[in-house]
C-alpha cells in the first residue's frame, strides 16, 4: 500500500467515525446509560424481575456499543500517529497495513449493526424452512439451506437450536424450525424471509436433467413469556400424536408430540423434539406468541387482508433469491 493510498483510507476512516458518532448520538447514549444506572441503584429495582431484566439488557447493550465505538476511535488515532512515524518497506509499515485492514473490517461490521435499529432487531430469531414445488428435490434443497443458515449463524457467533425437525422420506428435510440466539440475530436474518429457488443438475435424476426447486423461509423475532399477548384457551386447538423419526426411550410410543392450531389466524405449530409433551407445548406456545406478535407488527403497517396477501406460493414467480448452478453459476437477489 502506497503512502497516498493510506492517506485516502485514513480520510475514509475519519468520515465513517464521524458518521457513526452522529448516528449513535453519543451524548444522548451516555445520558441514557446514566439514567439506567440510577434506576438500577433503586432498592426496589428487582421487585419487577421482567422490567429489571429489560433495563439491564438495555444498559449492557448501550455500554457495549459505546465502548466499542470509543475503541474504534482510539484505534484510528493510534493508526494516524503510527502513519506519521512509519516508513514504506519497513516492518512498521507492514504492521500499519495490518492495523488498517483490522480497523476497516471492524468499522464495516459496526456500521451494519448501527443500521439495525428497528424495534425488535436485537432479539433472537425463529427461522422456519418449508420445501415447496419439486418433491424430493425441494426437500434436499431445504436440507442445504438448513446447513447454510447453521454455518452462517456459527460464523456470526450465534447459538442455533433445532426446535422442530421432520426429515424427508428419501432425502433432505420436510420441515424445520430453528431458534437462532445472539445479539441482533433477527436484524441480520429478517431479510431472508421469502422463497428461495435452486437451479441445478439433479443428483436424483438418472438422465442428469436440470431441475428447479423452491423452499420458503419465514423469520420472526422471538418473544419471551413476558410479552403481553392474550391467547384465549378457546382460540387454541391442541392435538397430540406420536413423534416421527428415529426412536429411542419410547419417543415413538408415547403421545409426546404437540400440534397447536390458533383458530382465528390459522397458524399451526408442530413440536416433537422433546420427549416431554409439556416441554413441546411450552416451546410451541413461545413460537406461537412470536408469530402473533409478528402479525401485530405487520398490522400496524397494513390491513389484515393485505397481510394475507404477503403469503406467496412456494413456486415460480415468488422467489426473492435464485441460486443457479447450471448452465452458469450465479446467486441473484430479485429484490435488488
Amino acid at each position: 500500500m502506497e503512502r497516498y493510498e493510506v492517506n485516502k483510507v485514513l480520510e475514509m476512516f475519519e468520515t465513517s467515525i464521524n458518521d457513526l458518532e452522529k448516528a449513535l448520538n453519543v451524548s444522548k447514549m451516555e445520558a441514557r446509560i446514566s439514567e439506567l444506572n440510577d434506576l438500577m441503584q433503586n432498592p426496589n429495582f428487582w421487585s419487577n424481575p421482567n422490567q429489571a431484566k429489560a433495563v439491564t439488557k438495555e444498559e449492557n447493550q448501550l455500554k457495549r456499543q459505546l465502548n466499542f465505538f470509543k475503541s474504534l476511535k482510539n484505534q484510528y488515532q493510534d493508526i494516524e500517529m503510527w502513519f506519521e512515524e512509519a516508513k514504506e518497506g519497513t516492518d512498521s509499515w507492514l504492521i500499519l497495513e495490518e492495523e488498517i485492514e483490522d480497523l476497516k473490517e471492524k468499522i464495516e461490521n459496526f456500521e451494519i449493526e448501527v443500521l439495525l435499529n428497528e424495534e425488535y432487531d436485537d432479539r433472537n430469531a425463529i427461522l422456519e424452512l418449508h420445501p415447496g414445488a419439486g418433491g424430493t428435490e425441494s426437500m434436499d434443497w431445504c436440507g442445504m439451506l438448513l446447513r447454510m443458515y447453521q454455518r452462517y449463524a456459527q460464523r456470526k457467533g450465534f447459538k442455533v437450536e433445532i426446535l422442530n425437525y421432520l426429515p424427508g422420506e428419501e432425502a433432505g428435510v420436510k420441515s424445520v424450525t430453528l431458534r437462532i440466539s445472539g445479539e441482533y440475530a433477527y436484524g441480520y436474518l429478517k431479510a431472508e424471509r421469502g422463497v428461495h429457488r435452486l437451479v441445478r443438475i439433479s443428483p436424483f435424476d438418472s438422465n442428469k436433467r436440470r431441475h428447479t426447486s423452491f423452499v420458503s423461509c419465514d423469520v420472526s423475532p422471538e418473544f419471551s413469556d413476558d410479552i403481553e399477548i392474550e391467547i384465549k384457551d378457546e382460540d387454541i386447538r391442541i392435538d397430540t400424536f406420536n413423534s416421527s423419526g428415529a426412536g429411542g426411550q419410547s419417543v415413538n410410543t408415547t403421545y409426546s408430540a404437540v400440534r397447536l392450531t390458533h383458530i382465528p389466524t390459522g397458524i399451526v405449530i408442530s413440536m416433537q423434539n422433546e420427549r416431554s409433551q409439556i416441554k413441546n407445548k411450552e416451546a410451541a406456545m413461545t413460537i406461537l406468541k412470536s408469530k402473533l406478535m409478528q402479525l401485530e407488527l405487520e398490522a400496524k403497517r397494513a390491513k389484515i387482508n393485505e397481510i394475507k396477501g404477503v403469503k406467496s406460493e412456494i413456486g415460480w414467480g415468488s422467489q426473492i433469491r435464485s441460486y443457479v448452478f447450471q448452465p452458469y453459476q450465479l446467486v441473484k437477489d430479485h429484490r435488488t
